[in-house]
């Protein structure tokens, strides 16, 4: 078996120009709660150093796009979203990211050695074409690796409790320790429960494809039944939900955050209907991420790769790049993602339920 080893961290060489000469970085109080100062410097997904001292540029840790940066009483350096400004707060200032304004944005932090490439080539964007070979390959490594050492979160769509294997699948993976963390949608936990109470996910068998007579009630009769029972923890206590995605979960302890929709129906108990509070409850699971994989929930994947960094801080000072998996069948969709500025994201376009079964009967040896 193969060993994983992290790609290297080149940081900045903040001796030589532009960056020795540059200002120190500016901060200026939000004008009231949820305002940031008009120039205010909003953050990336790569890692980003601001100058405070002479000599002494300080990294942001556990960042994420789209935000300001907030410097506290103790000097510290905090990236919180808009909504969580409070008057007063010192907010970064600066459009510019070459260290002109004291704050540099290093995009080539984890930047291999460049080979040499033909101008022309076929082939060049990842479709539902592409080989997918070594992909799967360097991911079995990593993960193997993860488990020991980093912070696994996935992102699940319903579409992977739809089947049988994926749904025992995905169940083997949380219960051998390759998930840290799970984030979803309503979808997904409802019809995972559903399969298990009634062997149906909307209705129709998850291995026979048959669908139920009157089929289209079972996903409703189940959120009522869990609603009914006061939560999913006591559903599995009380030994009515005796197998699946969730009960694993659920078992082994791991962090389990449900985002709803203003689609969903019910919905089940424990379902964060507010978009603020899911947004916070996803991203505290992020910020610890080391590896993310999404699947086939399009919403979710772009959510989870505008609050992802691409890079972790590890408590021993070094940094480390987070690894971003985006599975789904629809090359629109990895695209969409992409154009949303979550460049690290890695895409292997597949049906989402082969996926789970391949990456579990890869690891199987070391489960």
């Amino acid at each position: 078996m193969m060993s994983f080893d992290l790609p290297a961290y080149h940081p900045p060489r903040f001796d030589q120009p532009p960056l020795a000469d540059a200002p120190l970085a500016a901060f200026e109080p939000a004008p009231k709660d949820g305002v940031a100062p008009a120039g205010y410097h909003a953050t990336s997904m790569f890692p980003e150093y601001l100058h405070l001292k002479p000599s002494e540029w300080r990294l942001l840790s556990q960042s994420r796009m789209d935000c300001v940066v907030v410097q506290g009483p103790d000097g510290g350096l905090k990236v919180v979203e808009f909504r969580h400004l409070k008057t007063g707060d010192l907010v970064a200032m600066g459009r510019g990211e070459n260290g002109e304004q004291g704050i540099y944005v290093h995009d080539a932090a984890f930047s291999q050695p460049e080979g040499s490439e033909d101008k022309f080539a076929f082939r060049g964007r990842v479709t539902r074409e592409t080989s997918f070979s070594v992909d799967y390959d360097q991911l079995y490594q990593l993960l193997r690796y993860e488990r020991e050492h980093g912070y696994l979160v996935w992102v699940a769509g319903p579409a992977v409790a739809f089947d049988a294997d994926a749904r025992g699948a995905m169940a083997t993976l949380v219960e051998n320790g390759y998930v840290h963390s799970l984030l979803a949608g309503n979808a997904l936990a409802t019809h995972d429960l559903e399969a298990a109470l009634m062997g149906t996910a909307l209705g129709q068998e998850i291995y026979s494809k048959r669908h139920a007579h009157l089929g289209h009630y079972n996903h409703l009769d189940t959120i009522n039944r869990m609603n009914q029972l006061g939560g999913l923890r006591q559903a599995v206590d009380q030994g009515l939900i005796k197998d699946g995605i969730i009960r694993a979960a659920l078992l082994k302890g791991i962090p389990l955050v449900l985002a709803g929709s203003i689609r969903d129906d019910g919905p089940l108990p424990g379902v964060l209907s507010d978009a603020c509070q899911a947004q916070d409850a996803m991203r505290a699971q992020l910020a610890k991420a080391t590896t993310v994989i999404t699947m086939a929930s399009q919403l979710h994947s772009i959510a989870t790769g505008n609050m992802l960094p691409s890079y972790q801080v590890l408590p021993n000072g070094g940094v480390r790049p987070v690894f971003f998996y985006m599975v789904d069948l629809s090359e629109f969709a990895a695209d969409k993602l992409a154009n949303r500025g979550s460049l690290a994201a890695q895409a292997i376009i597949t049906n989402v339920q082969d996926f789970v079964v391949n990456v579990a009967r890869g690891l199987k040896d070391s489960c």
